[in-house]
């Protein structure tokens, strides 16, 4: 196997790995959020997560759950939940990834197992450097409804429109929360601690939502 290193986005690439060596290297990990994992017909992204990846995603994660909260909307968050396709040689680890619209086919369930299992209705990925594999084909593959992009300044809500994700502006399985309100909110953050962009979080989603 040959191996590429970039830096500073500290990704790891390795080529040529089998299905056998992914699913061993996804064992012995055993649960851990880091590394994060993306298989790709033999391409193999290891990746190291910043401390400032870490603290978006956390952010966004916390505000679907607040945002589902204010709208009465059951939602089942999953995190970095691994998702593959031995048959599509695919794999992948998302940021964060919710159940919304199919949260009663996934209640109470500790494994998912895409075979009779749908998809996370939105995925959230934070791609502050830019990923050497390209996740969105994937997720179109395993038909992902929406995925939210966060790139360390702005939001994107994508939308899968015919096995291609058109950018939408509003979210869909939230309906009326736009990306512009979103990155207006993760922005406020920079300047708030944990606590105060909680309480700001709670009172914007009641006062539009609730």
């Amino acid at each position: 196997m040959r191996t590429v290193l970039t830096l500073p986005e500290q990704r790891v690439v390795l080529h040529n790995v089998s299905w056998e060596t992914y699913e061993r290297i996804l064992a012995e990990q055993n649960d851990c959020r880091s590394p994060r994992f993306t298989y790709d017909h033999g391409e193999l992204e290891i990746v190291t997560l910043s401390a400032e990846h870490e603290r978006c995603d956390l952010r966004i994660a916390l505000l679907v759950q607040i945002i589902a909260d204010a709208m009465n909307v059951e939602v089942q968050g999953l995190g970095s939940t691994t998702y593959k396709r031995q048959e599509l040689e695919r794999g992948f680890e998302p940021d964060s990834c919710f159940y919304v619209q199919n949260f009663e086919r996934v209640r109470g369930k500790d494994r998912i197992d895409l075979a009779v299992d749908p998809p996370p209705d939105l995925v959230v990925e934070v791609d502050i450097t830019s990923p050497s594999i390209s996740k969105l084909p994937m997720f179109a593959e395993f038909g992902v409804p929406e995925v939210w992009r966060f790139d360390g300044e702005r939001l994107s809500m994508l939308r899968l429109r015919r096995g291609r994700y058109e950018d939408v502006g509003t979210s869909e399985v939230f309906p009326g929360v736009s990306a512009q309100s979103i990155s207006r909110l993760l922005a406020q953050g920079k300047s708030l601690g944990g606590t105060g962009w909680l309480r700001l979080a709670r009172a914007w989603a009641h006062e539009r939502y609730g």
